[in-house]
């Protein structure tokens, strides 16, 4: 994979949970259920911000009353 580190924002569980109007621990549901990709930094994890808008572009509400499914 050829992504260039320096320009991938990474939030933490708090900011994605602030961001996304969830608590913590929904993130961290999410984050094990595989829905959410994270990196692991010692007993931490970083969320690129461009997974939490994928994320939250692929449940908006769309036009016949149902969420697109990624």
């Amino acid at each position: 994979m050829a992504h260039d580190l320096k320009d991938v924002r990474f939030l933490t569980v708090a900011e994605v949970a602030d961001m996304m109007r969830v608590s913590r621990m929904t993130v961290y549901r999410l984050v094990h259920a595989g829905e959410l990709p994270a990196i692991r930094f010692g007993r931490s994890f970083r969320v690129p911000e461009s997974a939490v808008e994928h994320l939250l572009d692929a449940a908006t509400y769309r036009e016949g009353g149902v969420a697109d499914s990624a």
